[in-house]
């Protein structure tokens, strides 16, 4: 990828942290489960999180699929300490947030839906 769309990718997800104090991290990852661009603090295995987000990705749109519910939009997982949301980015990418136990879920779901189409335009 050209270091200019790396960088503009980097933007995108900096601005979604900035502009929700919810939203602790978020990463962008392709369809087959390669990290594109994040924002992860260190420690975070960042090969892990892309695999398990395609595997999650590929699950959701199939059980979408199968249970007649319409094309996938998001995934969301619920822990004890915050929450994983995914969501499409385009064709080719998904958008993955961690975000805060008491997030305000319908400010994130309207930033993380700006952020994955401008994602998609650049990818």
């Amino acid at each position: 990828m050209a270091a200019n769309k790396s960088d503009a990718l980097k933007t995108i997800l900096n601005t979604l942290s900035s502009s929700s104090g919810d939203i602790e991290a978020s990463a962008v990852v392709s369809s087959d489960g390669l990290m594109i661009a994040s924002n992860f603090p260190a420690g975070l295995d960042e090969d892990r999180v892309a695999a398990m987000s395609a595997a999650l990705l590929a699950m959701g749109e199939r059980s979408a699929s199968e249970l007649e519910r319409g094309g996938l939009e998001q995934i969301f997982i619920k822990g004890e300490k915050g929450n994983l949301v995914m969501m499409a980015a385009g064709p080719e990418g998904v958008l993955t947030t961690l975000t805060t136990q008491g997030a305000k879920l319908g400010l994130v779901f309207l930033d993380m839906k700006r952020a994955a189409k401008e994602i998609a335009r650049i990818i």
